[in-house]
């Protein structure tokens, strides 16, 4: 028996192996280019963490705290310790079930009928004690390689899962990156309308002084009433929106939104150019992309599951151990019991319940490959927008940047004329509006570009280095 089971495991150990399907580029229904079309191809290497681009220590600090503490990313980790999970559970099959059995038995029987000498007419009885102890192993053979495609799909899931734990992280450090952006730029808006409120103010003191004196109208007055009362509105405006946005990243950072963060003085630059590889990389690259085509690579080894479920199933069953009346001969050698039996079965007619089984396992591969085909091509659309705005956004910020120096000149010189009875009051109050449209503008593209370069950095992967998806796995 020792023997017996000795080759039970060898050959558990030898047809049990099972891997997740290998990595591949599914084909789809359109041309994909060799290169970008909307900007040339640069080769090189991501940086471990995209953010680290930005130089910024604070931000740094945010997205490790953010990645540490938030909880879309710990209901993420959950999924990925549950397909593991799952994964083991598929996969315990191709290995024997082995049980350990101690039972006891007692048992009275009566003999009718017997004559007893010497009795007054009683029943004849005995009563006994037995005692058992067994090992038993219960195995089917994975002659066909069903349950090993179980398997692979099972850790095709798996790699799916982590593929979209390493998408949340992602997202995650971008939402980070982009609020603690947006946070800046509320505080340099808020800033700007302050001191574009104190400017009307001043210029407001001025029209006073002389409306007092009867050098200008009333209407100069009330106009200029009027754009201290809408800037003091739009001051309340940004303090609102301010506080929002802080209180977003706190909540992004696992902490209580109590709108009590410290926010920096200004944006970043926006980093060098990204090394964007190649379309055919992008599979590879980005964690929805690589989960998608898991979810194929699984539904494919279903088929295989589903087809194999027609072939006939070889089962082997063993037991031994010692059965006695005397619980001391437990573990004596004379008293060993032993079974092992086969059994072979062969479905031969359940309705169409397996043809119709692997009817649809093929749909859902259709299904699963005509998703993935949508989600990569529009995966290659945020990729070819990103660099898009990106080339855009640059030349804009430089449009607004030289629009916002000549408004603020001008602003300055129509103050001066008004102020020397040259020109009138509406042509100052326009002058000092565009200034300040102007800055608000400059402000928000050179935000937009920042949040660009993180859209760009996402369209691409998050910018970490090529997954490459592990086959190994830890048997339990």
């Amino acid at each position: 028996m020792r023997s017996g089971c000795s080759i039970l495991l060898s050959a558990a150990l030898c047809l049990s192996c099972a891997s997740a399907p290998k990595l591949q580029q599914p084909s789809i229904d359109a041309d994909v280019p060799s290169k970008w079309t909307a900007g040339a191809s640069e080769d090189g290497r991501f940086a471990a963490h995209w953010w680290v681009d930005f130089g910024d220590p604070r931000l740094d600090g945010f997205v490790e705290e953010a990645l540490a503490h938030n909880y879309d990313l710990k209901a993420a980790s959950g999924r990925m310790q549950a397909a593991r999970a799952q994964a083991r559970i598929v996969g315990a099959p191709l290995f024997p079930q082995v049980s350990l059995d101690f039972n006891r038995s007692r048992q009275r029987r009566n003999f009718i009928g017997f004559p007893i000498p010497g009795g007054n007419g009683g029943v004849l009885s005995t009563t006994s004690t037995n005692y058992g102890v067994s090992t038993n192993v219960n195995w089917e053979i994975d002659l066909w390689g069903r349950l090993s495609d179980d398997k692979a799909a099972a850790l095709a899931d798996v790699q799916g899962s982590e593929a979209d734990l390493y998408g949340a992280r992602s997202s995650v450090a971008a939402q980070t990156a982009k609020a603690w952006f947006a946070a800046i730029e509320a505080r340099r808006q808020l800033e700007l309308a302050r001191a574009t409120r104190d400017n009307f103010k001043v210029v407001n003191e001025r029209i006073d002084n002389r409306y007092q004196r009867g050098l200008r109208p009333a209407l100069d007055l009330r106009l200029s009433l009027s754009n201290v009362a809408a800037a003091e509105a739009v001051v309340l405006q940004r303090a609102q929106q301010f506080d929002v946005v802080v209180r977003q990243l706190e909540i992004l950072l696992g902490r209580y939104p109590a709108a009590e963060m410290t926010i920096g003085a200004d944006l970043p630059p926006v980093p060098d150019a990204v090394p964007v590889g190649l379309p055919a990389d992008l599979v590879a690259r980005r964690p929805d992309l690589m989960l998608a085509e898991r979810r194929l690579a699984a539904a494919g080894a279903r088929i295989g599951v589903a087809k194999k479920a027609r072939y006939p199933a070889i089962r082997l069953t063993g037991s031994g151990g010692t059965a006695s009346s005397s619980l001391t001969d437990l573990l004596d050698g004379d008293f060993i019991v032993w079974s092992l039996a086969s059994s072979l079965l062969q479905p031969l007619f359940q309705g169409g319940r397996l043809q119709a089984g692997v009817a649809l396992a093929e749909a859902n591969r259709d299904q699963v490959l005509a998703n993935f085909a949508g989600q990569a091509l529009r995966a290659y659309g945020e990729v070819e927008s990103a660099l898009v705005a990106d080339t855009l956004l640059r030349q804009r910020e430089a449009a607004l940047l030289e629009a916002a120096t000549q408004a603020t000149a001008a602003r300055e010189l129509a103050e001066s004329r008004y102020h020397s009875g040259l020109s009138d009051v509406i042509t100052m109050l326009d002058a000092q509006r565009r200034a300040f449209d102007s800055e608000g503008q400059y402000l928000a593209v050179r935000r937009q570009r920042l949040d660009a370069r993180v859209d760009l950095y996402l369209a691409l992967g998050g910018g970490f280095e090529r997954m490459a998806p592990e086959t190994g796995e830890t048997r339990e």
